[in-house]
């Protein structure tokens, strides 16, 4: 019959036959050079064993074949509980890894193949019938489409919400050197410990900041799974956080991390890097943390850094009496900031006064001369190589202690570390 809307207009045949007639005689013939099409032109499904094509995959192809039947008998659609055999289905493609285009192209390929089968041998006078019985099918591919598309993809759902639980749990497991619960975990033979800061993308500064946030950190996962190759454990938001990246062979260079993490960020990022064996790893987080902080502290720019990269600002970061006192080398200069400028210029410069005087928009002859004063109210002459190290100290002291660097109250230090490192 003629399905429109719920109205019955009339039966719909073909050569004087009922169309639900013709199908139901060669559902199980059809069902087979179905699945047969599909392992032929659909390279996921040619990839299954044979044992499921000719069981769960021919059963479901002959359950939608009878379903179609029934549209063309009854001339209503589907109901509900007539479609939970493919939700079900398709959970079960989900749990096995089939694509879901893969899965969707199977049914769309069906449908045009029992189009093909029904009316191969249509007449003229058959148009109308034919037309209709299109419509038909159309109609039934709406209902069947969502129905799959909705049992495949609660199930990656629920997979996915197992696969992400189990993630934060060996993060957490292997950031608190928790031995118990990584029990029957295959762990990596060593782990690169990167400490990740990310600044803000453009996005996030407009009203959708958060989403774009979110947006942000989805690309970061996703560019350094596809860099080393496999999942990466981390445990980071917008801002940053702790990422662990599975080592096996060869370590992954830092500096190309940096760049690809940067790339998918569209942000300054900036990279504190460890290499530690999985009984190291919680040592090796508190290292890049602190590493980290000391970078972006002294303003280095973005990039991918080691503790050898910033020893000296390092060690300038542990509390000791020599801080203030190395800081206070330069306390003389402080009431005639254009010294202190040229100074630090001079050094950052590599003692080029040219370039000094380009960055400062000054003769060169000016930078000599304010050098010269530097000398003759410090003591320190940065052309002494044994004063210029205790210049470059103080310096970095000088900045450590504007930033505030150590300021913030040991609570609070304590848990900035546990934001980074995951203990939530």
């Amino acid at each position: 019959m003629i399905w429109e809307g719920s109205s019955v207009v009339r039966a719909l045949t073909l050569a004087g036959c009922p169309l639900h007639e013709l199908l139901d005689r060669q559902i199980p013939k059809l069902a087979r050079q179905l699945v047969r099409g599909f392992a032929e032109q659909i390279p996921v499904y040619r990839r299954l064993p044979q044992e499921e094509l000719d069981g769960d995959i021919t059963a479901i192809t002959e359950h939608n074949l009878r379903l179609i039947s029934r549209v063309f008998r009854d001339g209503s659609p589907p109901a509900r509980h007539d479609l939970t055999p493919l939700r079900e289905s398709a959970a079960r493609r989900a749990q096995e890894g089939v694509p879901l285009e893969a899965l969707l192209a199977a049914y769309h390929l069906g449908a045009r193949l029992v189009c093909e089968r029904l009316f191969e041998r249509a007449g003229p006078g058959d148009l109308d019938d034919v037309l209709a019985a299109n419509r038909v099918i159309l109609l039934y591919m709406e209902a069947a489409t969502a129905a799959v598309s909705t049992g495949y993809l609660e199930e990656r759902e629920s997979l996915l919400s197992l696969e992400q639980h189990a993630m934060h749990a060996t993060v957490s497991a292997l950031l608190g050197g928790d031995r118990a619960a990584l029990a029957g975990v295959r762990l990596a033979p060593r782990y690169l410990v990167v400490a990740v800061g990310a600044g803000r993308h453009p996005d996030e500064v407009e009203a959708g900041g958060g989403v774009a946030g979110r947006r942000k950190s989805h690309r970061i996962r996703a560019a350094l799974r596809r860099h080393v190759g496999e999942p990466v454990l981390d445990a980071f938001d917008a801002t940053g956080g702790i990422v662990l990246v599975p080592v096996r062979e060869a370590e992954p260079e830092a500096g190309e991390l940096a760049r690809v993490v940067g790339k998918a960020a569209g942000a300054e990022v900036w990279l504190a890097v460890e290499c530690a064996p999985p009984q190291g790893v919680p040592a090796a987080a508190r290292l890049v943390e602190e590493v980290l902080e000391v970078v972006r502290t002294f303003g280095q720019p973005p990039g991918a850094y080691r503790l050898a990269d910033v020893l000296l600002e390092y060690q300038l970061t542990r509390s000791s009496e020599a801080m203030g006192l190395l800081a206070g080398l330069l306390d003389p200069l402080l009431d005639n900031p254009d010294l202190l400028r040229t100074l630090t210029a001079y050094l950052d410069t590599g003692l080029d006064r040219r370039r000094t005087a380009e960055l400062l928009h000054v003769h060169p002859n000016t930078v000599d001369y304010r050098l010269r004063r530097v000398v003759s109210l410090t003591g320190l002459d940065p052309m002494d190589p044994a004063h210029l190290q205790r210049i470059g100290a103080a310096l970095a002291a000088r900045r450590f202690s504007e930033k505030g660097f150590g300021e913030t109250g040991s609570g609070e230090k304590e848990a900035s570390g546990k934001r980074l490192t995951g203990n939530r």
